[in-house]
C-alpha cells in the first residue's frame, strides 16, 4: 500500500485486504495487528470491513479495544480513532469466555 496515493488506499484497501483472505487456502484465516485499518486517513468502518471479509469465510480478528456495556470498543472516547459498536449479531470471544 505504500506505492499507492492516498486515494488509491482509500480505494484499494477492501480488496486488497479481501484478496489476502481469498488467498488462504484454509476455512478460516486469523487477523492480528489490526490496528492499520483503524488509520483515519484509510476513511474504512473497520468492523464493517471485517464482516465484508467474512461473508465468504470464517475471520478470527485479534480486537485490540474492550466490550463495555454491551459495546465493543476500539481506543479512549478522546482518542481520533475511537469506535463503539453494539456487540449484537458478533461472536465475541475472550479470555473470559464467549460472549
Amino acid at each position: 500500500m505504500l506505492d499507492l496515493t492516498e486515494r488509491q488506499r482509500i480505494l484499494q484497501l477492501p480488496r486488497l485486504l479481501g484478496e489476502i483472505v481469498g488467498d488462504q487456502n484454509e476455512e478460516i484465516t486469523l487477523l492480528d495487528n489490526i490496528e492499520i485499518i483503524f488509520d483515519l486517513g484509510l476513511r474504512q468502518d473497520p468492523l464493517r470491513l471485517l464482516q465484508g471479509l467474512s461473508r465468504n469465510k470464517t475471520v478470527v480478528a485479534a480486537w485490540s479495544g474492550t466490550i463495555v456495556e454491551e459495546f465493543l470498543t476500539y481506543a479512549a472516547p478522546d482518542h481520533a480513532e475511537y469506535r463503539r459498536y453494539p456487540i449484537r449479531d458478533l461472536l465475541i470471544v475472550s479470555s473470559e469466555g464467549t460472549i
